[in-house]
């Protein structure tokens, strides 16, 4: 009786952490040999988007709790130690020890790096998390990572994307030929291939610049942080689906250097914090995105899908996009393939599953 006592002790304390979404780790057993280790992490995120930068704060917790306070993570807001798109150089660089960002923020050093965010038409959220663990992705990022001297564990996914906010109504691609679309990422040259004229410009200018007819349209996050912006006063239409972002999946990008001087049990205490907040993004987001979109139409918000033969020609025009860049870079080729052929594996059985199952709560709770 004794032995199922302690047994059952043992699950509690550490599955109930599984289960809470905090690392599962003995603090006390590793603070009595574990050394001091004081790390900075740079975040792409202001503290204004408290759910993107707040996962980073939460990173940071999980760690100090497990160890004792031993491994100790500062977090800084995007601007303190590098700006957004810096993140992954000062890592590369080892003048910060890691970094929370988008992988898509760092193409110019590989664009195999863009497969770790989503891609345009890419996986969904559940899928990318799927072919980062057991379909090879993991290793074909990391492998593009380790060249840059950094490693990356996936850390946060916002999962599907509102729409973009336009100001006019988007019923043919001839609504696309010179419409000025704030995006960032991988979806601005598609974009451009359509006709329009992509910017990228910092999301805090957004509402300003449709205001002022700067732009005619803007991508930004999810219903919780277009809401906060302000989005739906500036622009009431919001066409979707968000084909553009596909899974939005984040990382801990580390300096490969330090991440190898690390013991191994403070590697398993890191790479579980991440497993913690990577769920609780995701968490997170489908708890508040349901009242921010009921509040956004109650505001005005007009919500259409873009029509099918848009849908068809923006496809068409991503597939064309990506393989020009295929035909010159073999790793990003290699990388498409992959994701392409998951993608192809999966959807049999995602039209049995979740899909239909959606479907029909959709068709039987929209009639009540």
């Amino acid at each position: 009786m004794r032995r199922k006592a302690l047994h059952r002790r043992a699950f509690l304390r550490t599955g109930a952490a599984v289960a809470l979404g905090s690392p599962a780790m003995a603090a006390p057993a590793i603070a009595q040999s574990a050394p001091e280790v004081r790390w900075r992490m740079t975040s792409s995120f202001p503290k204004s988007q408290e759910t993107l930068f707040g996962t980073g704060q939460a990173l940071c917790a999980y760690v100090a709790e497990a160890t004792d306070n031993k491994f100790q993570i500062q977090a800084y807001a995007t601007g303190e130690l590098a700006t957004s798109r810096q993140a992954l150089d000062v890592v590369t660089s080892g003048s910060v020890e890691c970094a929370h960002t988008p992988l898509a923020f760092h193409t110019a050093k590989d664009m195999t790096l863009a497969l770790g965010t989503g891609m345009p038409f890419g996986l969904n959220a559940r899928l990318q998390q799927s072919w980062w663990a057991h379909g090879g992705g993991g290793k074909l990022v990391n492998d593009a990572l380790k060249a840059l001297r950094a490693y990356g564990i996936p850390a946060g996914t916002t999962g599907a994307q509102m729409g973009g906010w336009f100001k006019k109504e988007i019923n043919t691609l001839e609504d696309f030929k010179g419409l000025r679309f704030r995006i960032n990422g991988l979806g601005g040259p598609i974009f451009a291939r359509l006709g329009a004229v992509p910017f990228e410009m910092p999301h805090a200018d957004v509402v300003a610049a449709l205001d002022n007819n700067a732009i005619d349209g803007a991508e930004f996050l999810c219903p919780h942080d277009d809401e906060r912006l302000g989005l739906v006063k500036a622009a009431k239409y919001n066409y979707g689906p968000c084909w553009w972002e596909s899974a939005g999946m984040m990382h801990l990008v580390i300096n490969l250097d330090k991440w190898e001087a690390l013991p191994k049990s403070y590697r398993a205490v890191l790479a579980r914090a991440c497993d913690a907040v990577n769920l609780g993004m995701l968490a997170r987001y489908d708890a508040i995105n349901p009242p921010a979109l009921r509040r956004l139409v109650a505001a005005g918000a007009t919500l259409r899908q873009f029509p099918q033969p848009v849908l068809e020609v923006c496809h068409r025009a991503t597939v064309e996009h990506f393989a020009e860049i295929a035909a010159k870079d073999a790793k990003f080729k290699k990388g498409m393939e992959s994701v392409t052929s998951f993608l192809r594996d999966h959807l049999q059985w995602l039209q049995a599953s979740d899909h239909a199952y959606d479907a029909l709560q959709i068709a039987l709770n929209s009639r009540s």
